[in-house]
């Protein structure tokens, strides 16, 4: 069973779907829901207390400056509220290693609400348990692999956007244009910025804007697409670490990816907005395989279930693009997910900046990449690996994967550079 798309694509501030779009839902449902029940009287302040990657890698996320923000736009912004990084709970002790409390406190500092909240990736929020308790309405796909639906294209003699379009709901092509709108304005946003560093104590220099500037130069062909590429996806990635309106691809953390396509199809090679959007509606159906199968939360399984499904959403989009089969759409998919198992989250100090702007960029060239393969290679013999494989393949190495390399900024290059 898989949900809409709808459910990859979120418009929101960055720089993390799990670190700064989900607590700001969260926030505002727990405001919502104090109002409701009639508790927001004068003297009544709230207390947050965040646990797992969110306590190790919050600060650098903005999380406590997105939940701030979320009281203070509720008029509510009481010198005793406070937001809590709780780096001592372990997180083997945690339903989620994304774990939020929220506490309601009255005048005479009585608590007198309570709910727990969990980031699972890519946006999404459960509250109090991580069983979706909208769970029949939000399922709308009755497939649970990519076997499954190849068998189903097969017997209806469907195409996959066929199958999409019968699924979910009239206003697909409208929503998925505000988001197509949204990925191109976030490249032009990133191209044209004034801004010179991103923030933080890493002090790191934009390169967007001069990468493209350099690259409109370069005679070699095949040099300039890929440094194109590049500068788009980094373009993205500088904005959703500036904190900018980004949209979730699956995460914001790999933004980067989906928008370097989009921008190179539609103004580069002038590709209609119909199809692009069809294209986004093939990534996402992969990204949905991979959600409900495995993970797209780096604190969950590491980087490989963002930068890497980000990257296969991207070689089936351009597979489709360029009209291969439903065979090589998946085999595109399939090789470039399976080249980053393994992948680790390891950001610097916390910041969604250091490795993850920069594997932006390889990851739309890893789509490049496996697009390419599935054009040349996949009609020379069958694939033996499917995509359904190499999903059980990144969940399993997830659940192996050390904490440490798990959005933890406890490991990897997060340990070394400091």
């Amino acid at each position: 069973m898989l949900k809409s798309i709808k459910d990859v694509y979120i418009v929101g501030p960055g720089p993390s779907s799990s670190h700064t779009i989900a607590p700001y839902k969260a926030a505002t449902d727990f405001i919502l829901s104090s109002k409701k029940d009639n508790l927001l009287n004068e003297g009544v302040y709230f207390l947050i207390t965040l646990y797992g990657s969110l306590a190790l890698t919050g600060k650098g996320h903005l999380t406590d400056y997105i939940i701030l923000k979320v009281l203070i736009d509720f008029s509510l912004n009481n010198s005793k509220n406070k937001v809590i990084f709780d780096i001592n709970t372990p997180i083997s002790s945690l339903i989620h290693p994304n774990t939020m409390k929220f506490e309601l406190y009255d005048i005479n500092n009585n608590l007198i609400k309570k709910d727990l909240y969990f980031s699972i990736g890519g946006g999404e929020l459960r509250k109090n348990s991580l069983e979706d308790i909208n769970n029949k309405n939000n399922y709308i796909y009755p497939f649970s692999s990519f076997n499954e639906i190849k068998s189903y294209l097969k017997d209806n003699n469907l195409s996959i956007n066929e199958l999409i379009d019968k699924y979910e709901e009239k206003d697909i092509n409208i929503y998925l244009k505000g988001i197509l709108d949204q990925m191109i304005n976030s490249v032009d946003n990133g191209l044209k910025t004034k801004e010179d560093y991103l923030p933080g104590s890493l002090h790191l220099k934009r390169v967007a804007k001069e990468l493209y500037k350099n690259t409109i130069n370069i005679k070699n062909e095949g040099e300039k697409k890929e440094m194109l590429l590049t500068s788009f996806a980094y373009s993205v990635a500088e904005e959703n670490a500036s904190g900018k309106m980004i949209v979730t691809a699956p995460t914001c953390g790999s933004a980067g990816i989906i928008p370097s396509i989009m921008y190179y199809y539609k103004n580069i090679l002038k590709f209609d907005d119909q199809k692009l959007i069809n294209g986004l509606k093939v990534g996402a159906l992969f990204a949905l395989l991979a959600k409900e199968n495995a993970s797209i939360s780096g604190a969950v399984s590491g980087c490989q279930a963002e930068i890497g499904v980000a990257s296969a959403m991207g070689a089936a989009i351009l597979a489709y693009l360029n009209d291969l089969s439903i065979y090589q759409i998946e085999y595109a998919s399939e090789a470039a997910l399976e080249h980053f198992l393994g992948l680790t989250c390891d950001p610097v100090k916390g910041y969604v900046q250091i490795p993850c702007i920069e594997r932006n960029g390889i990851g739309v060239l890893r789509s490049e990449a496996a697009y390419l393969y599935a054009k040349n290679i996949a009609p020379l013999r069958k694939n033996k690996v499917s995509f359904d494989d190499v999903l059980k393949a990144m969940k399993q190495t997830g659940d192996d994967l050390n904490p440490e390399y798990k959005e933890t900024s406890e490991g990897g290059l997060a340990k070394i550079i400091e």
